[in-house]
Parts: structure tokens; sequence; C-alpha cells
């Protein structure tokens, strides 16, 4: 049952006293205390086996005979307190089944055993705990477990055709830690934990070893480290294969790469015509300065385990070509990350690392990390890029390549490659430069056409920027490896980008995403395009014409009306929404003419309200015909709309504006939200949305209010298009003079043109909301009403996709949906407006192709993901058929059915 944790706290508590009784209980003995095997007086119990039994001495001895790591406690007669087996007789044999050896004599030390020691050495011998006592006057070995740290009385096979100790202790499963006379060693279980801890906590040696402290008492946490390196790779060689000393590891070779991206002749047949674009090599180029690494102290007593036979490039050649080849300094120089990196170059070997990753599903190239010496230059990544570009590559000649910096960076890519005596790459290597979605917006207008990942065929669905997720997780090691050796650094790092490459090739099959509703969609079309050609329209960007309140008027005129209504009530309607529209202008415009206004502006704003008022006396003179209703002067007839004269929503409609040059929706105007209070003598209209159903006497009341309804979307799209061609308006105003104004005139007189649009924008929103309230009052239908949605303050900002490709959000946005309700004048009103479109109908068309494109990689990607796991099954069967081994052939057997279960699922 799920439950949360505060759930389960509250039921746990009425239970509490009844845990803290059974644990106090555990800390006596039972009664009677007897031995679980002989029944006589028990003395010990075990604190890892189940009930913790009793044991008599002997008992506790041949009990645990093969279960040397458990923790015993012995009962002194007041308590139970910490204890050991060895304490008890415990022996470990080795060799003979774990049998004593006849050849062994037990008073010999024998050759090669383990050296004597005293345990007063290490500590006071008094203030040891009884469990932590070394055995007396016998060879001991210091054994180190996931349980703690215990002292083992050790006999081994001493007989003529007997193994090595080391052999022997190896045997056993217990590594030792020096190979002259072991006196300690540790078990591979312990080695596994500490490995794992380190991968994904990123423990270090010590804080590992101080785990075990907490349990035990030791003083050597020095050697787990050195050990976990020597462990790793034994691990690395047993993974990879290489179970014997006839074959050694290559560049690279002990590295995991991608399961899913083309490999030629591993996952993709090489007679494929890896000329289609399908056949594309995506990959991602970054830098990570959280990788740095300290000086060494001692660099002349290095031991090198595996130089350049996983993810980082072998040290002596790279070290060699870093010396022998020139910087040239690119023309992007001036990165923060560069110079706060830079900042600390002196007292750093190595400022961070550099790496090449598949782009679509982030997993490391071997041998391709390189460290950075003076930041993150070219020569760097160019050894990365090449390193990369070399890995069974066969036959590719196309490459799509991301780095934050391609635009520079390729510049001269081709030149120094040449150059160089240590690096190469084929010329028949087609490589085209991309910049990630996410850097791509800090670089000029141009860079984002011509290097985003949304307008490069080949690259699907992709970001180039997932070599970013990968830093958070080798940053988890990276604390821990800045002040280590540089093998055991590489080592340890190299270690993480295995793991993070394993992860993701066994989660590979489940990684992909399903798109079942686009494609029943798909078929539906399909399935309906001969009874509805109208089925195929999800195919294409909506943009449906709209009828102007002009069209819809003029149709009413045409249609002879029925009989009982008058002829003109059309006409008399589309008056009043004109009229309807002059108030709330005039209410917008009167915040610009205040008691201290000039006398010109308040005499004109004065005749606009007289005019207003004149036409309202005709119009509602006209209403007695039309609708039989008479309004006395004065007398408000609003029972719908009282009480929200004022937006009570300012922030749905509030586009409040910053004085910045280079924003387009920067402003300092007032709020988008008009003033809808009412003008001294000027009352709401007599119209069926305004004065409600229950006001009516006509008998036209039905036709009536339909008409309405009618022009009401009609004038809702003639605001939606005002709205349009004032936000294209302010764009282009912004691109083509407020940013290239020189002189303080004209930004002045820009800024003025930006106001008058503004205000514009307010009316336009205005009028729309007041229309989008009388259709929900004369009863439009969910689907109307769903298509004229309330305007938001997103709705009325400034979309730059024509005048600045960086300010826009990227592939993943839309238009606000106003843009997809088009009218007949839309497209002919300004010439830019159809530019506009097409933009947006171009990035909509990538989209769309994109994802055609991730349809057909996501399928080969699949096979190529089989092909993968075959291929690695069918190495494995070829290295069980040439082993000569037990051991080897049955781990090539686990191996096999490992490969064959990842192909199947």
């Amino acid at each position: 049952r799920s439950q949360t944790q505060n759930d389960y706290i509250r039921e746990w508590l009425p239970h509490k006293e009844e845990f803290m009784k059974v644990l106090l209980e555990l800390e006596a003995p039972p009664n009677p205390r007897n031995c679980i095997s002989c029944g006589t007086e028990g003395l010990y119990r075990c604190a890892d086996c189940l009930h913790q039994p009793m044991y008599c001495r002997d008992c506790c001895r041949m009990t645990h005979q093969h279960l040397l790591f458990h923790r015993v406690q012995h009962w002194n007669g007041e308590f139970f307190e910490e204890s050991a087996l060895h304490m008890t007789g415990t022996q470990l044999h080795l060799g003979h089944n774990r049998s004593a050896c006849h050849s062994a004599p037990s008073h010999a030390n024998g050759t090669g055993g383990p050296a004597q020691m005293n345990a007063r050495e290490w500590e006071d011998f008094d203030d040891v705990p009884p469990n932590m006592r070394r055995p007396v006057r016998s060879k001991y070995l210091t054994i180190v477990n996931v349980t703690g740290v215990h002292f083992i009385t050790m006999h081994w096979c001493q007989c003529e055709a007997a193994e090595s100790l080391q052999v022997q202790l190896l045997q056993a499963k217990l590594f030792p830690a020096t190979f002259e006379k072991p006196s300690m060693a540790f078990t591979f279980a312990v080695l596994d934990d500490f490995v794992r801890d380190n991968l994904e906590c990123g423990t270090s040696g010590m804080n590992y070893y101080s785990k075990l402290r907490q349990v035990t008492s030791g003083v050597f946490p020095h050697l787990v480290p050195v050990i976990a390196r020597q462990w790793r790779l034994l691990k690395l060689l047993k993974w990879n294969g290489f179970l014997g000393r006839e074959k050694a590891p290559k560049k690279g070779d002990l590295g995991l790469f991608c399961a899913t991206c083309l490999q030629p002749g591993i996952n993709v047949d090489l007679a494929e015509d890896l000329d289609h674009w399908r056949y594309t090599c995506t990959l991602v180029m970054d830098g990570n300065f959280k990788a740095e690494h300290m000086h060494d102290r001692r660099p002349e007593d290095q031991v090198w385990l595996m130089d350049g036979r996983r993810y980082m490039v072998t040290d002596p050649e790279y070290r060699a070509y870093v010396k022998g080849t020139p910087h040239v300094k690119s023309a992007c120089n001036n990165h923060k990350a560069i110079n706060q990196a830079n900042a600390q170059r002196g007292r750093l070997h190595s400022m961070g690392i550099g790496a090449t990753a598949c782009a679509r599903h982030g997993c490391f190239y071997p041998h391709s990390v390189v460290d950075f010496q003076k930041g993150k230059r070219q020569l760097n990544m160019d050894y990365s890029l090449a390193n990369a570009l070399s890995y069974n590559m066969a036959g590719i000649n196309h490459v799509l390549c991301f780095y934050d910096i391609n635009c520079s960076y390729m510049t001269n890519l081709c030149k120094r490659v040449g150059n160089s005596t240590f690096i190469d790459i084929p010329n028949s290597m087609q490589i085209m430069l991309g910049i990630g979605i996410w850097h791509v917006h800090g670089h000029k207008q141009e860079c984002y056409a011509c290097h985003a990942p949304l307008f490069m065929q080949g690259a699907g669905w992709v970001d180039g920027e997932i070599i970013e997720t990968l830093w958070s997780l080798l940053n988890v090691a990276s604390t821990s490896a800045r002040g280590m050796s540089s093998p055991h650094r590489q080592e340890l790092l190299d270690f993480q980008m295995s793991d993070c490459n394993f992860m993701k090739m066994i989660c590979m099959a489940l990684s992909a995403k399903q798109r079942e509703t686009w494609s029943y969609q798909e078929q539906v079309a399909f399935r309906d395009r001969m009874v509805d050609a109208s089925a195929m329209d999800i195919f294409e960007v909506q943009m449906k014409k709209a009828p102007t309140v002009h069209a819809i008027e003029l149709e009413l005129l045409n249609n002879i009306p029925p009989s009982g209504v008058h002829r003109g009530m059309g006409s008399w309607l589309a008056h009043g929404l004109r009229l309807e529209e002059v108030a709330i202008t005039l209410r917008i415009d009167r915040h610009n003419v205040s008691a201290n206004a000039p006398e010109l502006k308040r005499l004109a704003f004065a005749r606009r309200k007289e005019c207003l008022l004149s036409e309202r006396s005709g119009f509602i003179a006209d209403s007695a015909i039309y609708i039989g209703l008479q309004q006395e002067p004065g007398v408000d007839l609003n029972p719908i709309n009282e009480g929200e004269n004022e937006i009570p929503d300012g922030s749905s409609m509030s586009d409040r504006y910053l004085l910045d040059a280079d924003d387009p929706n920067g402003s300092s105007d007032e709020m988008l939200a008009a003033d809808t209070t009412d003008l001294g003598g000027i009352t709401m209209l007599l119209l069926p949305s305004n004065l409600g159903i229950d006001a009516f006497h006509s008998s036209n009341l039905g036709r009536l209010h339909d008409m309405e309804l009618r022009l009401r979307i009609g004038q809702a799209n003639d605001a939606l298009n005002g709205l349009r061609l004032a936000l294209v308006d302010k764009a282009v105003i912004f691109q083509n003079v407020v940013r290239h104004s020189k002189s303080y005139s004209m930004k002045t007189r820009a800024w003025d043109a930006i106001h008058t649009i503004n205000g514009a924008v307010r009316k336009q929103a205005a009028i729309y909301k007041q229309c989008r309230k009388a259709m929900v009052v004369l009863g439009a239908s969910a689907e109307t009403l769903t298509r004229y949605q309330q305007l938001q303050t997103t709705d009325l900002t400034v979309t730059t996709a024509v005048i600045n490709q960086n300010a826009h959000p990227h592939r993943a946005s839309n238009l606000p949906w106003f843009w997809s309700i088009d009218v007949p004048t839309d497209m002919e009103s300004i010439t830019w407006m159809s530019e506009f479109y097409q933009t947006h109908w171009l990035r909509a068309k990538a989209v769309q192709d994109h994802w055609s494109e991730e349809e057909e990689l996501l399928t080969a990607e699949f096979q190529w993901t089989i092909n993968f796991f075959n291929h690695r099954a069918i190495q494995w069967r070829t290295r069980r058929a040439q082993s000569a081994e037990l051991g080897a052939s049955c781990y090539a057997a686990r191996q096999i059915a490992v490969y064959e279960r990842l192909s199947e699922h």
C-alpha cells in the first residue's frame, strides 16, 4: 500500500512502546540461556544471524567455520559485549576445501607467510576492546570486510604442488594488500561495495574506511584506494573479455560505447548505403571546468594501470601533442567560464576536461576525453574530436558536430588538423557544424538559422546540449579526484564515464518516446480523407479565415429577413457595436486628457464625446422600432455588466514595460488593461448582451440574440486582427528604428511611436474583452468560447521571430492562440505580415520534418541496438569457444545470457 511518510509515522506512533520493549528485550539473554546446538550454557550470540541464536564456545566455532566475517557478542555475566570469532578458536584454512593442510606444521612460520605483527606496536593493548585484540602466539591475517575489520588466524596449504599464498588468498576471494608476506587482505565484497559507493556517492577511500571504523577500529585507510585501483583494472579486463595474457587492450578497448549509435561493422552492415542521411554520425563536444586536478606531489613516481585504454586519452602522447602544437587564439575568447578557470591556472595541473559524446544519447566516446592545461583551447578539442572520429567510423562520410562556439571553432579546423603530425581526420568526411539550442541564442542573429539543430537534416529531434547533463554525474567524483595522482584520477573518471554509458545501454530500449496519439490521428486522417478532405488539415499549419464584422453585416443585409423581423436590424446592431468601440476608445483616451492638458486637446476630446452622445441618442430612438424598448435619459439598464466596469484581473491583460531599448516589450506606459468606467452621460447601449434576456418583450428576441452573437464574433476577429497588426508594427519599429537610433532625438521619436502603438494595443484588447464578455452573456457555444479565449499578459507581448532570432524561445515555442485566427485582409494589410507568417510556418514545417526524421531514426536505432547486443553475444561465444579454462568459459556463458536478454528486451 502506497503511503506518505507522515501517514506511516502516524500509524507507527501507537506501537512505539511495543517497538521499544522488543529492542530492550534483545539486550538481555534468552531464558533459559542455552546453546541452540548442544543445550549447554550459551556464552556467545551472533549479531549477523537471524534471531541472534546463542552458542557455547565450541558450537560457535564449528557453526561459523565458513562464516568468518560474522560479528559475535559475548555474555560477560551482566551484558553482551563485542567479541570476535578468533576468540572462539575459529581459523581460516586455505586450500583443501577449507580443511587443514597436513603438510603444514602448526608451529612452522613457512616461507612467504604473513609477517609477525606485535599488537603493541599499533595501539595500547589495554585500551583495545576485546573484539579488536589480535590473536596471541599465532599467525593471523587482518581482513577488511563490509562488516568491519577482522583478525583471523590463518593456515595456508604448504603442499609441494600448492599455489603461492597470494593465489590461495584470491581463490578464497581475498585480495592481498601486499605481495611479500601479506598480512592484510580485502574481501571482494568490500571492494565491490567501495566501488559502488565511490561511483554513486563520490565517497573517498578515507571516508569509506571511516564508515568501517564506526563498527571496528583500524589504521589502514591509505590502502583502500590503492587496492581499489587494482580491483577496477581486474574487473574491467574481465568485463571486456581480456581473460588471458595473449592479447593486451588497445586504446579505448576497455571503454563501452553507445549501443544505439551507428557503428559500421558492429551494428550496421558495411554493405548499407552509408551516404544516406540516416547514417549521419551526430556528436557533441564540450568542456567541464569542475573536473580540476592539482599538481602531483611526485610526478616522476607514477604507476599507470590503464592509460588511454578507456575514455581519457593516453597521457604521454597527449602531452607530446600539446607541446608540439602551436596555440591559435580563437576569435571567441572572452568567455566567463574560461576566464574564471584561468584565474586559478597557476596552482592546477589541469583546469578541467574536454570530451566528445554522441549527441542523441549522451554516451562518451572512448579515448576522447582530454585535460585542459590553459583553458579550453582549440588544440585540446581538436585532439578530442579527431580521436572520436576515428572510433568505429569506417565508411561514415557525414558527421554532424555540435559545439557551443562552432561558428569560430570550425573555421580553420581542416587547416589545423592538416598541419598536425599527431591527429588526422579523413578528407572524405564532411562535417556539418551545429550549435546547441541553448548556446545558439547567445550568438549573432545569423547563427540561429545557420547552426541551430532545428534546421539540419539528419539531426532528428536533438537539442545539441545533452553533454551538459553528463557533467553533473561526473562531478560527483570530480571533487574527490582533485587531489589524487594523475593515474588514479584518470581511472576514477574513466570508471564514472563507463558506468554512465553502461546505465544508458541497459535502459536504451525504454528511452524511446511513444507517440501513439499522433499516429492514431494520422491513421484517422488517411481513413477519412475520401469522405472529408478537411481531415488532412492536421498535416498543415492551421490558418483559418475568420469573417469580419462588415462581412457579417453584409450577409445579414443580403439575406431576406423572416416575417415579423424589421429590415435593417443587422445594421442597427452593427451601429451599436461601433458606438461601443468609440466609447471604449474615449474611456482610454480620457487618461491623456487631464485638467492640466492644453485647451485645444480638451476641446477635441469634448467634441468627440458630444458626437458620441448625439449618435447614441439616435441609436436609442431606433431601439423603440427594433426591440420595442425605450431608455430614459441617465438610466443605465445594465444588470449583466453591473459591478464589472473595472477589469477584475488586471494582470491578465497588463503589459508593464521596462525602459530597455533592447526589450521589444519594454515601455514606461501603463498597463494594457482598459479603464471601462463610464464617462459622464454615456450609459450602456440597449443591446441584448447589455440588457439580458429578461429585459426583452419583443417577439424578435431570438432572432436579435443570434444576430448580435454573429456580429460579436466578427467584432472579435477585427479586434484580434488589430492586435496582430499593432504587435508586428511594434516588432519592426524596434528592429529598424529603436535599436539603431544613434541620437537622443531619434530614440525619443522612436519611443513615441512605440507608445502610440501601445495605446492601439490597449484599445483592441479592451474591445476584445468587452466583446468576449458579451459572447458569454449571449450563450455562445463551448466551441466558440474555446476558439476565442481570454487574453493573457504573455499573449500581448511581441514575438521576435522576425526581428531577433536569439530573443525568441526555441523550437518548442508557439505563437499565441489568436495568431492562427486569420482574416482576409490580414496578409494584405502590411507587407511584413506575410513574412511574419512565413517564418513561423517554415519553422512549424521544420519541426514536422524533424519529427519525421526522428521516427525514421528511432526505427533504425531499435535495429542497431539489437544488432549491437547480438554482436556482443557473438563475441562472447567466440571467447567461450577459445577458452581453455572452465572459469573463463562459465563467465563467457553468463555474458552471452546477459546480452541475449538485452537483445530480447
